[in-house]
């Protein structure tokens, strides 16, 4: 059997990267989700993907979209770091423009401060 379509088929959904207040650095969480994904990636050799970064409504528009773009570049270089080649990833930031959450509280902000992975037909 072909393994490319078997990991396909099981339903694996990339894991989406979180990011501390204002930081573009990766946490430790954040690097234990790159690393499953890298895995996933390895066995999926021409898979292709979108990295799209995103902040909080918190800052100005220009502030979050250079914030936005410092996180997904955080991404790609990790997993760049790990094997995973760089023309597979396209990082496009967002800054606040798609919220994953539309409340003000904390938590709100908290799954909004991410970098999400898109696969690329």
């Amino acid at each position: 059997p072909d393994d490319k379509k078997d990991v396909v088929a099981t339903g694996f959904t990339l894991e989406t990267v979180y990011f501390d207040f204002d930081e573009s650095a990766l946490t430790e969480a954040g690097r234990k989700s790159l690393d499953a994904n890298a895995k996933w990636l390895q066995s999926n050799g021409t898979v292709r993907v979108r990295l799209t970064g995103h902040t909080d409504e918190r800052g100005s528009t220009e502030y979050n979209l250079a914030l936005s773009d410092r996180r997904a570049d955080s991404v790609r270089r990790y997993l760049s770091t790990v094997g995973i080649d760089g023309t597979r990833m396209n990082a496009v930031p967002y800054g606040e423009e798609r919220p994953a959450s539309f409340g003000s509280s904390e938590k709100d902000h908290a799954l909004n401060r991410r970098v999400e992975f898109e696969v690329m037909e």
